[in-house]
């Protein structure tokens, strides 16, 4: 994401690495920041609402790390055609793995 010349601020330089859910998304807020995570659980609309939040994507890989690169490429791009923060504020995005 970097070399696509995204900024990318890792929440483990901010919080230590198994904080809780809500401590890591009132961070990345606290960061006026877009929400990427491998972590499901911010996909669960009821918890997380997204009109609450800067943005939210849910990564859900299913055990399948070995595609993470070429995902972040693809994401990279979909993030350079739609670089308007407010494009993401109050959605949640659902990258999925295509079988």
């Amino acid at each position: 994401m970097r070399q696509q010349g995204h900024e990318v601020l890792l929440l483990q330089n901010h919080l230590p690495i198994r904080s809780p859910d809500p401590e890591l998304i009132a961070k990345a807020q606290e960061l006026d920041s877009l929400l990427l995570s491998l972590n499901g659980d911010f996909a669960d609309i009821v918890t997380y609402p997204p009109a609450n939040y800067r943005g939210i994507v849910a990564i859900q890989l299913h055990d399948h790390p070995e595609i993470i690169p070429a995902l972040m490429a693809e994401l990279g791009r979909f993030l350079a055609e739609h670089s308007d923060p407010d494009y993401y504020r109050g959605k949640l995005f659902l990258v999925l793995r295509q079988t």
